[in-house]
């Protein structure tokens, strides 16, 4: 059954890269998707499968009931994009001044539209239920995730899995992680209140840029120097801001950043210490301070059994050379969410291809991808549900969706 709809998937490659590069010129910012979802939900209604839309705001879920009752598989796909002007010289680079899918989830929705495709043809071999998940607003807190769950989208869901287009991991290549894979993202905001004066009378001021200057830099120590070296932590200031003219002592200064963890002790203590060491040291200093620390996506922690799943069936289809066990990332990412409530993987497809040029990170101007990872990342999900409702695996079970 599983090379039947590996054969199908590969026919209807074409279509895949014709939805995708749709996607690609007419991309949509996170929390702005229109045009997107309608699409999606046209293209699943053509497959014959209930489609329901504005879950959680903007998500489209679609739903296809087999011929026999069997366990609830869940499918997720996100479909937002970045704000970054498009600067590939391509046929399908984006019509929208200032916003490109510079992260393949143009490239995600194409293949789990393609998935969609031969599971609905074959719904009558299915033992249970497949739930596609396609989500919003990946790509900007609080993100469509949370929202997507608290509508519904996971209820009666034994598992979950979803993929990640990867232009730092060759084509043919496949990667996961069992534990922490990717990190908690929590965002900072320091607002620094001292006394301005006189460029030339600095004896008369709390100078709130030195008073900054020095918070930062001590900050850097709670990396160096308080968490385990065996550990990771990540603590990054993006912006500073502060004074008005050369002779000038600036009385506000204002910094933001990203603290990145992968282990929920270490998320808390740097939340903590953050906050302390911030004080402590503007008290110090005599100048007042505000801080907003706002907790981000939680760590990306992959269940065990599945990721050794997944692993084993990547190994099957593609050999055991072109399957690794991926370093965790520093990066953040909402399918954390999905599995907090239900038994599940995240996996990298690769996707990185020099000859065609597609070698920049993702987020950038000129990122594209090897469009047949699509086609590797689908069969990879076929083969997933293939033998979930196939196997009847013993080791699923009902978890109960968390609020």
């Amino acid at each position: 059954m599983i090379e039947t709809w590996h054969k199908e998937l590969e026919s209807l490659y074409n279509e895949m890269v014709l939805w995708r590069r749709d996607f690609h010129q007419y991309p949509e910012l996170s929390f702005q998707e229109i045009e997107t979802p309608k699409k999606i939900a046209e293209i699943l209604k053509s497959f014959h499968i209930d489609v329901t839309t504005n879950v959680g705001g903007r998500g489209v879920i679609g739903v296809i009931e087999g011929g026999k009752p069997g366990k609830t598989i869940a499918l997720r796909a996100d479909f937002d994009a970045l704000p970054i002007q498009d600067e590939k010289q391509v046929s399908y680079k984006s019509k929208v001044p200032g916003v490109m899918h510079a992260c393949g989830h143009d490239g995600h929705t194409a293949t789990l539209l393609g998935v969609a495709k031969i599971l609905s043809d074959h719904r009558d071999q299915l033992s249970g239920k497949i739930v596609l998940i396609h989500q919003h607003a990946e790509e900007k807190e609080p993100g469509g995730a949370i929202a997507m769950i608290e509508d519904g989208c996971l209820e009666g869901v034994d598992v979950v899995f979803g993929t990640h287009l990867s232009s730092q991991m060759p084509i043919g290549m496949v990667g996961a992680k069992a534990g922490a894979m990717m990190a908690a993202a929590d965002t900072f905001e320091v607002k620094i209140q001292g006394r301005g004066g006189h460029g030339g009378m600095p004896h008369h001021t709390v100078d709130a840029i030195i008073v900054a200057t020095q918070v930062i830099n001590q900050l850097q120590l709670l990396v160096s120097r308080k968490i385990d070296p065996l550990q990771s932590a990540v603590l990054t200031v993006g912006t500073f801001h502060a004074g008005q003219a050369d002779n000038i002592i600036a009385d506000t200064a204002t910094f933001t950043g990203t603290i990145r963890t992968l282990d929920p002790e270490v998320r808390e203590y740097m939340e903590n210490e953050f906050k302390r060491v911030v004080e402590g040291l503007c008290q110090s200093l005599h100048a007042e301070v505000s801080i907003q620390y706002k907790r981000g996506y939680p760590i990306l922690i992959n269940h065990l059994d599945e990721t050794s799943h997944f692993m084993e069936i990547a190994k099957r289809d593609l050999g055991r050379e072109r399957v690794i066990e991926v370093p965790p990332i520093m990066g953040g990412e909402d399918f954390a969410y999905y599995l907090e409530c239900v038994p599940g993987a995240f996996f990298f497809t690769g996707a990185r291809n020099e000859e065609i040029g597609a070698t920049y990170p993702h987020h950038h101007p000129q990122f594209d991808f090897d469009e047949r990872a699509m086609l590797i990342g689908g069969k990879l999900l076929l083969s997933l549900v293939n033998s979930y409702v196939r196997d009847g695996k013993e080791s699923l079970h009902h978890v109960e969706v968390k609020k």
